[in-house]
């Protein structure tokens, strides 16, 4: 009884993991890559919500325990793809705020998608997405749609 019971939560555990196979930069950033932005205009919250003291000590965080994993586990050089989703969001959402983007990889290889309010935005994503070590290439399908006055 107990190993059945045992082996269904471990099934719904990995269906739940497998399910969260992306990561975004915002909550209104789509839910996959190649998903729709709704109200791609509205970055006051977006943006108010990357600069909190509280999210910036959150992305530090993150970094610092997946730089920690890396350093005990061994191979700096290999990255979960999960680990490249998690390390280029936390890039992008600290230093494109406004951004409301998708990030899913696979084997080094980095998609990203959704929105940025500026041309000036758009052209850092893929630079900044290449300085995280174990990232190969870079898709970007982002659209520029400028912000709500």
């Amino acid at each position: 009884m107990k190993r059945t019971i045992t082996t269904a939560l471990a099934g719904v555990l990995m269906l739940g993991v497998a399910a969260c196979d992306t990561a975004r930069t915002s909550a209104d950033a789509p839910s996959d890559v190649g998903g729709e932005v709704e109200d791609p205009a509205a970055v006051e919250e977006t943006l108010e919500d990357a600069e909190s003291e509280v999210r910036q000590a959150q992305l530090d965080s993150d970094i610092r325990a997946r730089e920690q994993r890396n350093e005990v586990l061994g191979d700096e050089g290999e990255r979960a793809d999960s680990d490249l989703e998690s390390e280029v969001r936390s890039k992008l959402e600290a230093n494109i705020p406004r951004s409301k983007l998708t990030i899913d990889a696979e084997d080094g290889n980095v998609a990203i998608s959704g929105t940025v309010p500026s041309d000036r935005e758009y052209e850092t994503i893929e630079p900044l997405a290449k300085e995280i070590l174990g990232v190969e290439s870079v898709a970007v399908d982002v659209e520029v749609v400028p912000a709500a006055e």
